[in-house]
């Protein structure tokens, strides 16, 4: 299977500007570029979706290219519903500053800012020298400006597509850049670009789109009720990223596997019987998982969400540092800590809703403090410890903070 035909079996190719395009992928070594712009200082999972396609290229001898948006940050691609908030010039300095940082880290590639070869473009230059290869009829009939036209956009918006050609015509001409990808919301840019690259050096400039990637739900991968994943770290940690991939239904998982992942299609085949002989195990979830956290983090941070994971689903939690229950344990029920038995303790905090339930649960081994099955009704809980974990059955955990 060549590269084409490995893109088309894994649905990352929505629509493609030329034939030509399977052989270039195929046989040719070309320079393409993918961007983003700076709209916060970290990329998300849906960053990583799009992004990832770098590396599957590279691996075939293609020269990747990863474009920081800081000029066509301060402008805002148009939305199909309304106008983006226009951000300050220092936030957007400095969510490029921690995007540029974020990207040499996770994949590893060029990465150049939009800012560097437009920041001395004069109006009466950028008119004449690229507003003019551009129809008006032509760019009302691409799809977002079309949309928006009822409800109304600026011309600043309606100039967003304008720019983003002139960075595929610089690239085109300084980096013998011939392609460009993105997302399928994205194909009226790219066609833009390739035209002015026709119409300024009468050489042909390729692109292809890749499907917007949803949930089971038809929401965005990587959002979670209404939150972003992020790469870094601190803000989205190793663990929260580890649970949100390894809870994937069972009807996309498969379909991950081939976007998100550089495993072989034998190798997600075999994945996939496995999965429907023994759905139960999650087998293609956890590697899933595996996959995405540890080439975004790191193998180290991997196997930590990994053991963190299988500490909570044991019951053995123990052993986890502060911080660590602080992330675990962030949206369950948190109550302060007080000094009394703790049946008492129990039925305070709706544990139990009554101190026969709570005798009931005690004397059933139904409850454990810190990993460990408690009976004793007078317990008074460790005071020296700022966090002790209740566990009520399997699976209901409560948060006890000593302040």
């Amino acid at each position: 299977m060549n590269l084409y035909e490995d893109l088309v079996w894994r649905g990352l190719i929505k629509d493609t500007t030329s034939t030509e395009l399977k052989r270039l992928l195929n046989e040719e070594k070309i320079t393409f570029y993918i961007g983003t712009d700076p709209t916060a200082d970290s990329m998300h999972l849906g960053h990583y979706s799009s992004f990832s396609i770098c590396k599957r290229l590279a691996k075939h001898g293609h020269h990747p290219i990863l474009l920081i948006g800081g000029a066509t940050g301060m402008i805002g691609d148009p939305r199909p519903t309304s106008e983006r908030e226009m951000k300050s010039i220092e936030e957007i300095n400095q969510n490029v500053k921690g995007l540029t940082k974020q990207a040499k880290e996770i994949f590893g590639f060029e990465v150049v800012n939009n800012y560097d070869w437009s920041k001395d473009i004069n109006f009466i230059d950028f008119l004449r020298d690229y507003g003019k290869f551009f129809n008006v009829n032509y760019m009302l009939d691409k799809d977002i400006i079309r949309r928006r036209l009822e409800s109304g956009i600026t011309y600043t918006e309606f100039s967003y597509m304008i720019m983003q050609a002139l960075d595929f015509l610089y690239l085109f001409e300084h980096k013998n850049c011939v392609l460009q990808v993105a997302g399928s919301d994205q194909w009226g840019n790219i066609t833009a670009g390739i035209d002015l690259i026709k119409k300024k050096t009468g050489k042909d400039a390729y692109g292809f789109t890749m499907p917007l990637i949803l949930d089971s739900n038809g929401n965005k991968f990587g959002k979670s009720e209404g939150n972003a994943l992020w790469l870094d770290k601190t803000k989205t940690t190793p663990y929260e990223l580890y649970q949100y991939l390894i809870n994937t239904d069972d009807s996309m998982v498969i379909s991950y596997l081939k976007v998100f992942t550089y495993l072989s299609r034998e190798e997600i085949e075999a994945i996939e019987k496995e999965q429907i002989l023994h759905p139960e195990q999650r087998i293609a979830q956890k590697e899933l998982a595996k996959q995405i956290v540890t080439d975004i983090h790191g193998e180290k941070e991997y196997l930590h969400a990994k053991e963190i994971s299988e500490c909570l689903f044991t019951g053995n939690v123990k052993n986890l540092t502060e911080k660590e229950i602080e992330t675990v344990f962030h949206d369950i029920p948190k109550f302060s800590y007080e000094e009394i038995p703790l049946i008492e303790l129990l039925v305070k905090n709706n544990i139990a809703s009554s101190k026969r339930e709570a005798k009931e649960f005690l004397a059933n081994w139904a409850i454990s403090v810190d990993g460990e099955i408690v009976t004793d009704e007078s317990m008074i809980l460790d005071t020296k410890k700022k966090y002790h974990i209740i566990r009520r059955g399997k699976k209901k955990y409560f948060l006890i903070e000593h302040k």
